[in-house]
Formats: structure tokens, sequence, C-alpha cells
């Protein structure tokens, strides 16, 4: 079992629906592929709720695509972690994912 480490965590009010363990926006939005992250939902929030949201630490996001270890990872249109191309560092991954789906630990903000 994938245990997360998380050091700080804030709320924000959810811009829209929030998919547990993806990346979200200091908006509150799912981002856009490749774009800046706050940090990562820590449940499912529905729109208008206070969103959990792990910014430092080691956490548990969900894969969008095969990623090997220690891949730097940015964030995927629907807010899950890939490996990096030209957009925004959000994390390294700290285990493989095979394909879209699994959840891998990322060292975020460190």
């Amino acid at each position: 079992m994938k245990t997360e480490q998380p050091i700080l965590t804030t709320t924000v009010l959810a811009a829209a629906a929030l998919p547990a363990r993806r990346f979200v926006t200091t908006g509150g939005a799912v981002p856009a592929a490749g774009a800046k992250v706050l940090g990562v939902a820590n449940a499912n929030y529905d729109q208008g709720e206070q969103a959990g949201v792990g910014v430092l630490g080691i956490l548990l996001v969900e894969a969008g695509a095969a990623v090997a270890v220690d891949d730097d990872v940015q964030t995927d249109a629907t807010g899950r972690a890939i490996t990096k191309a030209a957009g925004v560092y959000a994390g390294r991954a700290l285990d493989a994912a095979g394909a879209a789906g699994v959840l891998i630990r990322v060292a975020c903000g460190i």
C-alpha cells in the first residue's frame, strides 16, 4: 500500500467538481494541460465546497499515462500526473505507473 506524507494542506473554494488525487489550481479548478498547480485534492469535492489541497510533501496523485520513477511531472488536462514535456513542473514521481489510472507518490513543493 502506498502512503503519503503531507506537510502542508490548505483549502480553496472548488470552482468546479474536483476529483480526489488530482492536481488543482489556486482558483479551485482542474488545471489545463501543463498549467501551474497549487497542489492535489485530498478527496472528491463538489463545486462550491471548500476543498482540501495538499501543497507540500509526498502526495498520492493519479497518473494520466505511463510515468517512470524520478520523472519530473506536470498535469494533463484532467489534473492527472504525466511526464513533464513543455508544461510547468508540478513535482517528481517517486513511483512508476505503467498506465493511466495508477496512483503514484509525487514529491510536491520540494
